[in-house]
């Protein structure tokens, strides 16, 4: 009977021990209570004593999230910026901590619903926070407004909005394309002053960066990101400041590939004509025009900047352009000195007295002393007009070779760090436009799928979806547009292999013609693609390109200098031999002596070769051998390479589908 009592009794005991249940208030009561006889329009009481009447400025922390970078415009120096803007700031009246007591529970945070007109609809205070760089601004309203305004017990709020803005950016352009620019976000309170409203920085991560964002940049690198204050005082009083610095340094491999590399190949093709014949005028002028060619090609690319500035890339057009035309002007130098020699030397041979047989006597004089390496240069170039072509190969490259080494330290010095001064104008004259938004597409060959992933954030965690879209650009516009005319092309440059060594016009022609025609296609093919940072596989197959066009000129360079070297060579043995001749000649009334051959040891066996290295064997001008070498060397390689682009490019991607 007494263990049947314990048994009943237990439940009521239990209940005893447990605590009461609280009552949890409802978030649409707190904040009907909270708002009730609240006024938005005065802003809250600041924390510190010392200011009976106010209590100081509100303390407003910031931080910003930014989630893009995109059109930066160095024309109208302005860029767009992606970022979550967040404010926190205490205000007592909305604190709700005090209705929680012994039987009653509150919740730990309030969110406060907005509307798309946030305006027109406003609850609570809030900081009259603007933009001083910002030329046009949006808030995003899809699918609802971007907004989120927290309440906590104790009264502290946080206010979190997605803003996309247009900002300017005042740009320093004396060293593009090798500059650094440094691009400001300004915010501060257009009606309160510092006694009313102070901005600080968040202490931990002011300002966070999306992942993959410094990398995201088409034309940029994003190198650092710094904060600071910009406190300033104006008429109407002084006003709190936030100032966000982002170090940007522009690419370079871009405008390496685009234009440093094709002004450089130009400029030593315009030093061949130092390696050809004087009398070759027609492909030496042919050389010089490439001057016109190469100021019609960088005044394109002036245009298609859009760059009024003077900047680095000034200095690198103009320089080359001076060396092209430099080249073209030596040329003429050699012309006037070639004919004023033959003029001097016709006109001694008529001033030479003549003897009874008709010859002139010449008479030598001993030359005034000089260095023994004058008197070597002087003794092996005879003409002044070779002279000019021999200091040329060597003042050219080592003039060229120094501006360039200049250019180097110049860009090794953009990394000090630049300081600016910016003003801004009160008026804003701007369109009301609205901002595209860009998306990063990674173009594998995977599947597209769709998968669930976390995304954490220092005001709470958040589930997010992600859809991956996968595209495969179309093949067959570059292949008729880009690929099939650049082969058309290098197999054109290899026809100089097969015309014959003398025919200076119409080899030096054809390499400047396919050089200019292959840069003209190269630059017409990245004009339609945005500035990356990363070498493209159409970079690839453009500078390979370029590189066997441009070998095969300089090819016929080597051949014209071994060609004119074999010429002089066999001048001299026709010379000698011919003063043999006249030494050794028979004398009429002796008969002509005769060889007998008929006893001499034949040899019985001779290796066998291969037919094309038999040819060569057979050919004893160096200036041949290097045409048939040339005949076969560029097309091996250009298979080897096209076999070498179709595995990396082609069939690694389908495997990988």
């Amino acid at each position: 009977m007494l263990r049947l009592l314990l048994i009943l009794s237990l439940p009521s005991l239990i209940a005893a021990q447990q605590p009461a249940k609280k009552n949890k208030l409802k978030e649409q009561e707190i904040i009907q209570k909270v708002l009730t006889n609240y006024d938005w329009r005065v802003r809250p009481r600041g924390e510190n004593s010392s200011w009976p009447d106010t209590g100081g400025p509100v303390v407003v922390t910031v931080n910003v999230y930014l989630r893009s970078i995109s059109k930066i415009d160095d024309v109208n120096m302005e860029y767009s910026a992606q970022f979550t803007f967040r404010e926190e700031w205490k205000d007592a009246r909305l604190a709700y901590n005090r209705f929680a007591d012994e039987n009653t529970e509150v919740p730990p945070f309030l969110v406060l619903a907005t509307s798309e007109h946030s305006d027109l609809s406003q609850q609570i205070w809030m900081p009259d926070t603007f933009f001083q760089n910002e030329k046009e601004a949006r808030r995003h309203l899809i699918d609802k407004p971007n907004v989120l305004i927290r309440i906590h017990p104790d009264g502290s709020i946080l206010y979190s909005v997605r803003l996309s803005l247009v900002l300017s950016c005042l740009m320093s352009l004396e060293y593009y394309p090798l500059d650094r620019q440094t691009c400001l976000i300004d915010l501060a309170s257009y009606a309160y002053t510092t006694d009313d409203i102070k901005y600080i920085w968040k202490v931990q991560n002011p300002v966070q960066l999306k992942e993959g964002l410094k990398q995201s940049l088409p034309s940029f690198d994003l190198q650092d990101v710094k904060t600071d204050y910009c406190t300033s005082k104006t008429n109407t009083g002084e006003y709190s400041c936030l100032r966000t610095k982002m170090i940007l340094r522009r690419e370079f491999s871009y405008y390496l590939l685009q234009l440093y590399i094709p002004s450089f190949m130009l400029v030593i093709v315009s030093w061949v004509s130092f390696w050809l014949d004087k009398d070759s005028v027609p492909a030496r002028v042919t050389l010089g025009q490439s001057n016109t060619d190469f100021f019609e090609f960088g005044h394109q690319l002036q245009t298609a900047s859009g760059l009024l500035h003077k900047g680095a890339i000034d200095v690198w057009i103009g320089v080359c352009l001076a060396f092209i035309f430099g080249a073209l002007l030596e040329f003429a130098l050699v012309n006037y000195a070639a004919r004023k020699d033959m003029t001097c030397n016709q006109r001694l041979m008529k001033q030479l007295p003549t003897d009874a047989s008709g010859y002139r006597q010449l008479h030598a004089s001993i030359p005034p002393r000089s260095s023994f390496c004058c008197r070597i240069f002087v003794r092996r170039y005879k003409e002044r007009s070779k002279r000019i072509d021999v200091v040329s190969r060597l003042v050219f490259p080592i003039g060229y070779a120094c501006f360039n080494g200049i250019c180097l330290s110049a860009r090794c010095m953009l990394s000090l760090p630049f300081c600016f001064s910016v003003l801004y104008w009160a008026v804003y004259l701007v369109d009301r436009k609205p901002v595209s938004i860009y998306q990063f597409f990674n173009s594998t060959h995977y599947p597209s799928l769709s998968t669930p992933l976390t995304l954490t954030f220092l005001v709470g965690e958040y589930s997010c979806a992600r859809v991956k879209i996968n595209l495969k650009r179309e093949y067959s516009y570059y292949l008729i547009q880009l690929y099939i005319p650049c082969i058309m092309l290098v197999v054109v440059s290899w026809v100089s292999f097969w015309l014959d060594k003398d025919a200076v016009p119409a080899r030096v022609s054809l390499g400047v013609t396919t050089l200019l025609t292959m840069t003209t296609q190269a630059s017409g093919i990245n004009s339609k693609l945005p500035p990356v940072s990363y070498i493209k596989a159409v970079d690839v197959w453009i500078g390979v390109c370029l590189a066997f066009i441009f070998g095969a000129l300089l090819e016929y360079a080597v051949v014209n200098y071994y060609g004119r070297k074999e010429f002089l060579r066999n001048q001299e043995k026709s010379k000698k031999m011919s003063a043999r001749m006249e030494d050794c000649a028979c004398p009429s009334d002796r008969p002509a002596l005769r060889l007998d051959l008929s006893s001499y040891r034949k040899k019985t066996w001779t290796p066998r070769m291969p037919a094309w290295f038999a040819i060569i064997g057979k050919t004893k001008e160096i200036s041949r051998k290097v045409d048939l070498i040339s005949r076969v060397t560029f097309p091996s390689l250009f298979i080897g390479f096209l076999i070498f682009y179709y595995f990396f490019y082609f069939i690694e991607n389908t495997v990988e589908e």
